[in-house]
């Protein structure tokens, strides 16, 4: 997919982060995470693949966020699933910056 093939929102200020912090943010019904990392932002589904919960009340450390249940790891860069009992990677959203706020992809309804 292509940039054009998403329709961009605003969900967050770049000040509302610091390095390895999370923030949890919703787009309609989508719940996603927000995360910075060496200056750059990732946007992962904010919903573990294994079990319901939250990873933005997860650890980060080292580019990883661990789930809070049952500790499943998840690269931040990518989505993929690191760790058992997680199997299946986290959806990926491109980001973008605007001025100083944070802008979160999610592919366009088809008409």
């Amino acid at each position: 997919m292509t940039d054009t093939d998403y329709e961009f929102h605003p969900v967050a200020k770049t000040a509302d982060l610091d390095d390895d912090q999370c923030i949890a943010v919703s787009v309609g019904r989508t719940d996603i995470g927000i995360y910075k990392l060496e200056g750059q932002y990732y946007a992962l589904s904010d919903i573990c693949t294994h079990a319901y919960a939250a990873l933005s009340d997860g650890y980060v450390e080292d580019g990883q966020v661990e789930c809070p249940l049952h500790g499943a790891c998840f690269d931040i860069r990518t989505g993929k699933a690191l760790t058992a009992p997680a199997t299946d990677d986290l959806d990926c959203y491109p980001v973008r910056i605007e001025a100083d706020q944070i802008l979160v992809g999610l592919p366009k309804s088809g008409d």
